[in-house]
């Protein structure tokens, strides 16, 4: 008899834990805005991971006529690596580009056969970041080229073409296959693909309601204000939003980001992407980032700094080390002179 009562007591806790790990996962379920902007602020700081083509030709920018798949040729995705760095670091998300202008996709797409698991390495990046995020406590945003070299219409460096179910089916995949997703940076630099911002917002809306879009540049839209080379600012001071600090009188912001690379413009190699070993002197100090951090959580800004994986998948060397000590300065809550906007 006590055996069969200890066994029901058993699987009712096995269930009880089982349902409340089905609400804490269901990101389906839209929740108030001012609890979601407290939930995003929170985040404070992250890691930009760019990693694709344009890590192979040294360029931001890399036409991709003529290419395929096999034009990426990393040997390695250390992702646990990623997350690690970035949990030492002090970092509560990683935002990771899965696809730039070239159309070249981090995930294994239906959409395309310009796709990462057709290339050399021939695996599921994000599938495999979204496992190693859950693996060390992060959560997990996207950066997303909105205009593509590989729709029709398109021109190298001129517009990125329009193909609007292209674009809805490939949020789709990345809104119902790779779990829940904090925001998703819309890069407009080459247009918006076909789909509106308007017609975006809903578009993921009606997958994951709480993950926030946010536009680099056109038509303002979305939830998140990004800072594409920002620095921090109020929500309301428009002048910590970088490259979109021209975004107007739009009042659909709750939260605000900014973004910028750690090593600064410099000649030969990318600057988002990975670049040369003889630039690595080039990478910013832990103060500075520091000194920006602070400045994230004092207006309520989230952080996201870019850092580009090598050709083996792995963050470079300096990069670890330089992150390592930006957050020893975070654990110690070290005092700077007063940041003034």
């Amino acid at each position: 008899m006590k055996l069969r009562v200890t066994i029901s007591i058993i699987m009712c806790v096995i269930m009880l834990a089982g349902f409340a790990k089905k609400r804490e996962t269901d990101y389906t379920k839209k929740i108030d805005d001012k609890a979601r902007a407290e939930q995003i602020k929170e985040m404070k700081f992250g890691m930009f991971i760019c990693w694709s083509f344009s890590t192979f030709s040294g360029k931001e920018w890399t036409p991709t006529e003529g290419k395929d798949a096999s034009y990426f040729t990393a040997t390695g995705c250390n992702t646990d690596q990623w997350c690690k760095v970035a949990k030492d670091a002090g970092m509560a998300y990683i935002l990771f580009l899965t696809k730039h202008h070239d159309g070249f996709c981090l995930w294994n797409t239906k959409t395309s056969d310009k796709k990462v698991t057709n290339s050399p390495l021939g695996i599921d990046v994000l599938e495999k970041l979204r496992k190693s995020c859950d693996k060390y406590g992060i959560k997990l945003a996207l950066y997303f080229s909105e205009g593509d070299w590989t729709f029709p219409g398109a021109t190298f460096s001129k517009n990125g073409g329009s193909n609007p179910e292209i674009k809805k089916a490939q949020l789709k995949e990345l809104l119902t296959n790779y779990g829940p997703i904090e925001y998703i940076w819309f890069d407009h630099a080459q247009g918006d693909g076909g789909l509106s911002h308007e017609e975006t917002d809903l578009w993921v809306a009606k997958f994951q309601p709480n993950c926030l879009p946010g536009y680099n540049h056109g038509t303002p839209a979305g939830r998140i204000r990004l800072g594409e080379m920002g620095s921090p600012s109020a929500l309301d001071d428009i002048s910590g939003a970088g490259y979109n600090k021209h975004a107007g009188n739009y009042k659909g912001y709750i939260a605000a980001e900014f973004t910028y690379p750690i090593l600064p413009a410099h000649e030969g190699g990318a600057m988002w992407f990975y670049s040369l070993p003889k630039h690595e002197s080039l990478c910013l100090p832990a103060e500075k980032i520091y000194q920006d951090y602070l400045g994230a959580v004092k207006f309520g800004n989230i952080f996201s700094l870019d850092i580009g994986p090598n050709y083996e998948g792995r963050i470079r060397d300096i990069d670890v080390k330089t992150l390592n000590q930006v957050g020893k300065l975070i654990r110690k809550k070290v005092k700077l002179p007063e940041i003034k906007k």
